[in-house]
């Protein structure tokens, strides 16, 4: 005798990604309707949690430098990374070589004078100062 989940995944199927249903609205997993059901916050966290570790598996496999970084400057360096991706964040060459440099003051100028300032404003900022440090 098949479960009810045997059945919905039989019978639903499973996509990771989003997509629209046979009526437009926009699903994902085994049929979860994000219009009208969305997400409870326990999944938005534990979203977040993979995310991060994604994110932090990339940087610490991506950038030799990474490892060297203070904690705040990791986190400016992940933040930005799960922002813009990790091709969107390699984009940024200068801001890579300040980092490399350990010229601070370079990198935090690098983050501001960006496209990407301009789209997320105070989050450069804020993540700006940090990369800065005191």
């Amino acid at each position: 005798m098949p479960t009810l989940k045997d059945m919905l995944l039989k019978h639903e199927g499973i996509k990771l990604k989003v997509y629209a249903d046979s009526e437009g609205v926009l699903t994902i997993g085994v049929g979860r309707n994000l219009e009208d059901v969305g997400i409870t916050r326990d999944e938005a966290m534990t979203m977040l949690d993979n995310d991060i570790k994604r994110v932090l598996y990339d940087c610490w496999h991506e950038f030799i430098w990474f490892a060297d970084l203070t904690e705040d400057r990791q986190n400016v360096v992940a933040n930005m990374v799960f922002n813009l991706g990790l091709e969107g964040f390699k984009k940024f060459k200068k801001l890579i070589a300040a980092i490399e440099k350990e010229d601070w003051v370079e990198a935090a100028c690098q983050m501001i004078d960006s496209k990407w300032a301009a789209q997320v404003k105070t989050r450069a900022v804020e993540l700006a100062i940090l990369m800065k440090g005191a």
